[in-house]
């Protein structure tokens, strides 16, 4: 992590210089930004959520500076599944005045290899620390974003310019507050400012705070009452994906859940405008019921649906079911809640998109997809007449 430059500055990685993030933890090599605060965490059942919280899909560093050359010290923990090919290395997305300037990758590092798709149970190898470089960036003043990789676990060690930081100055806009599922996480994504959340919110010019949890978002109270203690001006949910296809409530369990995961928003956003967002199309899922299992053939990764579509007459969830069951929620709580909305995943992304730009592994979009959602998103909900233009 030596550099042959003369005249660093090192500048501590501090509350002040970070957006995106609802906690820090301190580690032995530095800090650890995490997507839901401690008290969340504590509650997390399962690997799986563990992992994608402390991903930080989202989360930036943002300073000034006239600096030309910018080095950022981290621990990287990569995930990868045993039997599958190694993920190429998580991106570091650098923008200088909202423009994406340059791109680069820390490679080593942690490897935390899971044994088991199911359990996510997984073993950990620990590796070297690195830094993610920037040179030849103009000279002059300019507002610098360094996004950290989406798939990556990543511990922020140090940070080093050849002129003085400052921390980025409020610009006066709106807070965004999304949660989902691995698709608002960014699977499939090629880097930390195409995932579709991040799109949006540019297109929007709003500042994101992105709760896209791959496969958790499973309406948990421990996320709704994280949401209900953030400060945001605007909070989408993106609700029923993780449901169906972890097939872990049935119908008479679902609605009540959305009921109480909407009501402990509100104790702490009672008139923020709030859009619930159904699950864009799926056609492995859209009247089969889950659990999902993977289906390998040596080469591709795709995932299949293993429910009964005859025991949907029981209960059993579907992608259609879902989205019909959200829209009569939604509209019956808008009689007493004018600022709740509803938008149709489909809008978002629907079988033209499908036919244009398939799943590749059945469930994820393609980098392709990402830049439809994230357009469509941005034009029925931040466009004119939308719940959240300005």
């Amino acid at each position: 992590m030596s550099s042959t430059e003369h005249h660093w500055i090192t500048t501590p990685v501090t509350e002040d210089l970070l957006r995106g993030h609802l906690d820090l933890e301190p580690t032995a090599h530095g800090l650890l930004p995490h997507r839901l605060p401690a008290r969340a965490r504590r509650q997390i059942p399962d690997d799986q959520l563990a992992v994608a919280e402390s991903q930080p899909s989202g989360v930036r560093l943002a300073f000034r500076t006239r600096a030309t050359t910018i080095e950022l010290d981290t621990l990287p923990t990569k995930r990868v599944y045993r039997g599958f090919p190694a993920p190429a290395d998580g991106v570091y997305d650098l923008l200088v005045d909202g423009r994406l300037t340059a791109q680069t990758t820390v490679p080593g590092g942690n490897v935390r290899t899971v044994t088991d798709m199911v359990t996510q149970s997984a073993e950990l190898h620990e590796g070297p620390a690195g830094t993610a470089r920037f040179t030849d960036l103009p000279a002059h003043d300019k507002s610098v974003e360094i996004w950290l990789p989406h798939t990556e676990i990543t511990e922020l060690i140090a940070l080093r310019t050849n002129a003085p930081v400052e921390p980025a100055s409020p610009q006066g806009r709106r807070v965004w507050l999304h949660h989902g599922s691995s698709i608002s996480h960014g699977s499939n994504a090629t880097h930390p400012t195409a995932i579709w959340p991040a799109l949006a919110a540019a297109q929007g010019c709003v500042e994101l705070v992105n709760l896209g949890f791959s496969g958790s978002a499973l309406l948990d109270p421990f996320t709704a009452r994280a949401i209900r203690d953030t400060p945001a001006d605007l909070i989408s949910l993106k609700i029923g994906i993780n449901v169906v296809n972890a097939d872990v409530m049935r119908l008479r369990a679902f609605t009540p859940a959305v009921h109480g995961f909407l009501d402990t928003i509100r104790e702490g956003h009672p008139t923020t405008p709030l859009l619930v967002v159904s699950p864009i199309l799926c056609p492995v899922q859209e009247d089969t019921p889950g659990p999902l299992a993977p289906d390998f053939d040596g080469q591709t990764l795709r995932f299949k649906a293993t429910g009964d579509p005859a025991e949907r007459a029981a209960g059993r969830l579907t992608l259609t079911i879902i989205r019909e069951e959200l829209a009569r929620t939604v509209e019956q709580r808008t009689a007493d809640d004018p600022n709740l909305h509803y938008l149709d995943g489909r809008d978002l992304y629907g079988e033209k998109d499908y036919a244009e730009a398939p799943h590749p592994d059945e469930i994820h979009p393609t980098p392709e997809g990402h830049r439809r959602i994230g357009h469509n998103f941005a034009r029925l909900a931040f466009g004119g007449g939308g719940p959240f233009a300005d």
